[in-house]
């Protein structure tokens, strides 16, 4: 906290105002609906209540201006002393000596153009709702340049408060965020899909290759996971004779943080009855064709310097047609020496061990291909060794009915035609097993309730997981997932000397 502010916060009380008062202080517009409609004068002026942090203060005698910050943007404030004249310390102590940038304050009067053509609210009355006891990192401005004050990536991470104050183009981001996941559903809504709630605290986690955050239930005295996806419950409502379900889930997974990870992310997964990959390809295509139009008003995205267009349809090609492409060769009929030496000569480094052949043709594409598609693209028809949860393909063997939608070289989304088999399930998952003990720590570990629930019968069915951070990042050209977030995970704080 700063000193003087302290100080100030003891003068206040001597002068008998509270500078974090009880009363509320009802609005009745805000910064940007002035600025919107005074022009036009469709609204009526004559008496607005706004309330916002005091975010400049140029004093000039018996006159003075000043800047508001609310949640929609800034508004030029008018003060004049003859206003206060039957109290006099409301501006000559208390506006113009005790009132700090940053303090929160609500203000009462009407609305005019200076004569410089700035639309501006003429402050009548004016009041301390909340004091700021630390100095804003406001940015600061020369005649040669503007100094932006709170720019470090990690600070404004981890102090979020602080750049959604400083930032008024991060709240802009995160409303984005809001009006995607409204999209989202509003499609499914649309389309009479029902949206659900699984647990997130699971005896059994599975749906994914990840290492599980564990946890403890002391009444029950048992071991519980936080879920690394909803998948295998969803379907469980499948099973249970629902046609059309979906769920906004918050995941998480014990893995490493860089720009397109956070062990903290949200998904929309959606399980379709009586459907298959080829028809959730053409959801998926209106889906985000929809979003785009709805959010952004086009289907062109700029995102990095490129033009991302989600103009249907989207490019398709085949995994292993893609790898072959990429390396020259048909990797389905080299061995495991042959694609060990594949990627030694194309300078692709080596899984992290224990892995097995189907992880050599994996490291291939994922940084051989998947790094060079950049418009929207599906990639088919991956191999059954990494999709235990996937239907066998209907004409080919060794490979499953999956779709991977891969934008701006990272995967978006990911979809089956969903493995209902159970005996086929109960193999695959017997395998996963079989790969955990042998030190697979990612692998899927069996889960015998999930298994009796396909035995009961789950009709053909089409599901989709979709990475909302990621989508988030393409629709509001953000370098990494830690800018959509509004408080990702960092490492501790260490504590400044003062602070320890």
């Amino acid at each position: 906290m700063d000193e003087i502010r302290l100080q100030k916060v003891e003068a206040l009380r001597e002068l008998g105002i509270e500078p974090y008062p009880t009363e509320p202080f009802p609005i009745n517009t805000t910064a940007a609906e002035i600025l919107r409609y005074y022009p036009q004068q469709k609204l009526d002026f004559k008496s607005v209540r706004l309330a916002g942090r005091l975010w400049r203060k140029r004093i000039m005698g018996k006159a003075s201006f000043a800047v508001l910050r609310d949640e929609t943007g800034d508004i030029q404030l008018y003060f004049q002393r003859d206003d206060f004249a039957h109290q006099p310390e409301l501006y000559d102590t208390l506006f113009k000596k005790l009132l700090d940038l940053g303090d929160i304050i609500g203000v009462e009067g009407f609305v005019f153009t200076t004569k410089t053509g700035e639309i501006t609210v003429h402050v009548q009355h004016f009041r301390l709702l909340a004091k700021c006891l630390r100095p804003l990192p406001i940015e600061k401005e020369t005649e040669e340049k503007t100094y932006a004050a709170f720019t470090d990536p990690e600070l404004r991470y981890r102090m979020r408060y602080v750049d959604l104050i400083v930032h008024v183009g991060v709240r802009e981001l995160f409303r984005r965020r809001s009006a995607i996941v409204q999209a989202i559903r509003d499609f499914f809504n649309e389309r009479g899909y029902l949206e659900v709630e699984t647990p997130i605290l699971q005896p059994v986690y599975g749906g994914a290759f990840a290492q599980p955050f564990t946890t403890h239930h002391n009444a029950l005295d048992m071991q519980l996971f936080l879920r690394i996806s909803n998948e295998l419950y969803l379907k469980r409502l499948i099973v249970g004779g629902f046609t059309g379900v979906y769920e906004f889930s918050k995941d998480f997974r014990n893995e490493g943080i860089d720009r397109y990870h956070n062990p903290e992310f949200t998904q929309v997964e959606l399980y379709v009855a009586y459907q298959d990959y080829y028809w959730m390809m053409e959801l998926v295509e209106r889906l985000l064709e929809a979003v785009a139009r709805r959010v952004l008003g086009t289907t062109q995205v700029s995102y990095n310097g490129l033009i991302l267009d989600f103009t249907p349809p989207f490019a398709r090609v085949r995994y292993y047609e893609a790898i072959e492409k990429a390396v020259g060769r048909d990797v389905r009929a080299l061995s495991e020496q042959e694609l060990l030496h594949l990627l030694t000569e194309k300078g692709v480094p080596l899984p992290e061990p224990p892995y097995e052949r189907i992880d050599l043709v994996a490291q291939l594409f994922d940084k051989l291909v998947e790094p060079t598609l950049i418009q929207p693209t599906f990639v088919l028809d991956y191999p059954e060794e990494i999709s235990p949860l996937a239907k066998k393909h209907r004409s080919e063997a060794g490979v499953v009915e999956r779709f991977e939608l891969i934008v701006a070289g990272k995967e978006l989304a990911n979809a089956y035609s969903e493995l209902n088999d159970p005996i086929d399930q109960r193999r695959r998952l017997e395998r996963q097993a079989a790969l955990r003990a042998a030190g697979g720590l990612e692998a899927m570990p069996m889960d015998e309730d999930f298994l009796r629930a396909l035995e009961y019968g789950m009709p053909p069915t089409a599901g989709l997981g979709l990475g909302i951070d990621r989508l988030t990042m393409l629709l509001c050209d953000a370098p990494s997932i830690q800018e959509v977030l509004l408080f990702p995970l960092l490492r501790p704080e260490t504590p400044s000397p003062a602070e320890s």
